[in-house]
């Protein structure tokens, strides 16, 4: 059957269409079309480090693509994707200049280096000298033999000067062999460590910002005033590497330090992207791309004046906050108070912490009682990723000071933060906590933690399992559900996960929590195939899905076989969809949407109809095979029959958006969904059914 599946690459830009769309939409704050504009260039640069990479790694070894590739030869897919990154890139280009001339009637101004007037020459003079100049990495070219840019992601000003010419021909020899000029060509890095956005001084209730590479443009002239130079200019370029790591199999070396070098070396990985000004002279367009070895087949695409846009996602907020989201303040969890114990509540029953619409806090101060608590003997706890500066590092290094037994199993290859987990491994033990590196072969990204409490001479258990991070900096954006318990039949089965971390040879039975990579397929299959026997015997039958990305081909067939049955499906989808809905006789009974708004939605919740009695798990995996073949990922049943209405309630809401919602299909338009039932914003809804749990008594 064709058109059974949409290619994973393609789906994922489509799902960056949507973010773009975001930026597109005229009813959404200003300032925050121009942050999403960010998201959208910062998920494209991570999309051609890995996911083009890898494209390209198979085009280069000659391989075929298998599975989700099907019907695509590498290099068509990598034409394509070139093809489908220039529109996107124009249609940003086209926002950004819409955006900014709807900023200039909120008197905000984005100026570029000829619009500086006489008044802010010297505040502009003066901050170059005194913040940039120093900061500034500048690459004189032409006596290099070849360039290697190291720097990862960098911008850099290419420079053009065509110098003046000292012995100029006479007579005959002028009319006939006009002095050729003499080209100097250089690179300046556009510094990281400078704000991108350079507030200048308001004139009356006028507000101006200049984008860094213009305040650096303005002053050319004193970087290169030793230069006998008659013209010129300058244009951005940008370079993309490969950030697949390549581990040494060196078996001297420890893992960390291969990682350590692995990491070092992105830096001078294959380029996948070259981005440039459009309005660059061919000439120097061609000299960089000779001086770097790109090849013309190479994804080299023309652009605006600017690159590393997702620096607007750290737009300055210039005391504007008309031009942002409105700000909900994180609500408490109904029933458990903060300045309590929460360790007594959840010994009485479970709760759930829906983020960011609860405050993460609860987490934190679980961590932290269980620090100060001379009962506590022992935690242990996933770490994927931290939080810069986090809290939860700080709760785990105090309970090691105060004498409790805490061991971490922390991810070291979580993509992009591998180098701040290393830091923080080290940091745990220096300070005496139990690191374990994972199993061999397999990421761990499961999200748990367990604590040991003595309790009249016996051990009782209280936990954590989470869709999301314990990373209370993305808690703030990513909607996530984490169940507390004290359920000593599930937390006897994580407390066995840590065992299979440290004996990974011994593989354990789960009788209620679902484990990738030995048994998250098979259980979520008998449970679509329990749903298909209901639809054959005329019972009613549903599953209702929310997962950030669907590509793996098996469960993709089975959600068909289900929906050829009769059973009703329903997906939120946020990222990657390679099914296809809608298909008669293939897919007819299954729709699928996806939500994009002010949170990025990132919870794993699974309902099955049951013949009436729902089924309901909250898990870290997607159904992707990364996630159910070659990673740790846990899958929990929902026992609390409140938490599990909540979690149906929580779907639903979702479910009836029709403004933010997206239509998934074969069609690539990301068609916003639209109807006639009541305007439901699902994100907002939502906090106000939390809102609305906290003042109802019941």
């Amino acid at each position: 059957m064709e058109n059974q599946y949409i290619n994973r690459e393609i789906s994922w830009l489509q799902f960056n269409g949507r973010v773009l769309q975001e930026a597109a939409d005229k009813n959404m704050p200003l300032i925050e079309r121009l942050r999403f504009i960010g998201i959208f260039s910062n998920n494209l640069d991570e999309f051609f480090k890995v996911r083009y990479a890898t494209v390209k790694r198979i085009a280069m070894a000659g391989k075929k693509i298998k599975n989700i590739m099907v019907g695509y030869e590498p290099k068509a897919l990598m034409d394509d994707i070139t093809q489908i990154v220039i529109h996107q890139q124009e249609e940003s280009l086209r926002i950004l200049e819409e955006i900014r001339l709807a900023l200039k009637n909120e008197n905000i101004y984005i100026i570029d280096e000829n619009q500086i007037s006489a008044s802010q020459d010297e505040f502009i003079r003066n901050y170059f000298v005194n913040e940039v100049s120093p900061a500034l990495v500048t690459i004189i070219l032409n006596d290099l033999k070849a360039l290697n840019i190291r720097t990862e992601s960098a911008a850099y000003l290419a420079v053009k000067m065509v110098m003046k010419t000292e012995h100029k021909p006479s007579g005959l020899k002028k009319l006939f062999q006009p002095a050729k000029k003499d080209i100097q060509y250089a690179l300046i890095e556009i510094p990281k460590s400078i704000n991108r956005f350079v507030v200048l001084p308001d004139e009356g209730e006028k507000k101006f910002i200049i984008i860094l590479d213009d305040l650096i443009r303005y002053n050319l002239k004193s970087i290169f005033n030793i230069f006998n130079y008659e013209t010129l200019s300058a244009h951005m370029i940008k370079i993309t590497r490969d950030a697949e790591l390549d581990l040494d199999s060196d078996l001297s070396k420890s893992f960390v330090e291969k990682l350590s070098e692995s990491i070092k070396g992105r830096s001078e990985s294959q380029p996948v992207r070259f981005v440039y000004d459009a309005d660059i002279e061919k000439d120097t367009l061609d000299y960089l791309l000779d001086k770097m070895g790109f090849e013309k087949n190479e994804s080299i695409i023309p652009g605006g004046k600017y690159h590393n846009r997702r620096d607007y996602m750290s737009f300055p907020s210039l005391q504007r906050s008309d031009l942002q989201f409105k700000q909900y303040p994180p609500l408490p969890i109904k029933g458990l108070e903060l300045q309590g114990s929460l360790i007594k509540k959840i010994a009485q029953k479970d709760y759930l912490l829906y983020a960011p619409y609860h405050t993460f806090s609860y987490v934190i101060k679980f961590l932290r009682e269980a620090a100060l608590d001379p009962k506590v003997k022992s935690i242990k706890i996933t770490i994927y990723r931290l939080a810069k500066v986090s809290q939860i590092a700080s709760s785990l290094i105090n309970a090691a000071k105060n004498g409790k037994k805490v061991t971490v199993q922390i991810e070291l290859q979580a993509r992009f933060d591998e180098a701040n987990n290393i830091r923080y491994a080290e940091k745990f033990q220096e300070e005496g906590i139990k690191i374990i590196f994972g199993v061999p072969g397999l990421k761990v990204h499961s999200k748990v933690c367990v604590i040991e409490r003595e309790e009249a001479g016996e051990i009782k258990r209280y936990g954590l399992i989470s869709t999301g991070n314990f990373n209370e900096s993305t808690a703030k954006i990513y909607t996530d559900y984490t169940l507390f318990t004290a359920h000593p039949v599930l937390l006897k089965e994580v407390n066995k996960l840590f065992e299979f971390f440290e004996t990974s040879f011994k593989v354990h039975r789960y009788k209620h929590l679902i484990v990738s990579p030995h048994y998250t397929r098979n259980k979520f299959f008998k449970l679509i195939d329990a749903e298909i026997d209901n639809a054959k015997a005329g019972r009613e039958a549903y599953i209702h899905l929310k997962i950030n990305s669907i590509t793996d081909i098996r469960t993709i067939d089975k959600l068909y076989e289900a929906s050829r049955a009769g059973v009703k499906l329903r997906m939120i989808v946020r990222g990657i969809c390679c099914l296809v809905p809608g298909v008669k006789n293939m897919s007819e009974n299954i729709e699928v949407i996806s939500i994009l708004d002010k949170y990025l939605e990132h919870p794993r919740l699974f309902i099955f109809g049951n013949n009436q009695e729902p089924k309901v798990f909250i898990s870290s995996a997607d159904w992707m095979e990364r996630n159910l073949d070659a990673r740790v990922e846990v899958g929990c049943p929902i026992f609390d029959e409140s938490i599990k209405q909540e979690l149906i309630d929580t779907f639903e809401i979702c479910w009836s958006d029709n403004v933010k919602a997206r239509i998934i299909s074969a069609n690539p338009n990301n068609e916003y969904r639209r109807n006639n039932h009541p305007r439901v914003r699902s994100q907002f809804a939502t906090y106000d059914y939390y809102l609305e749990k906290m003042s109802n008594k019941n």
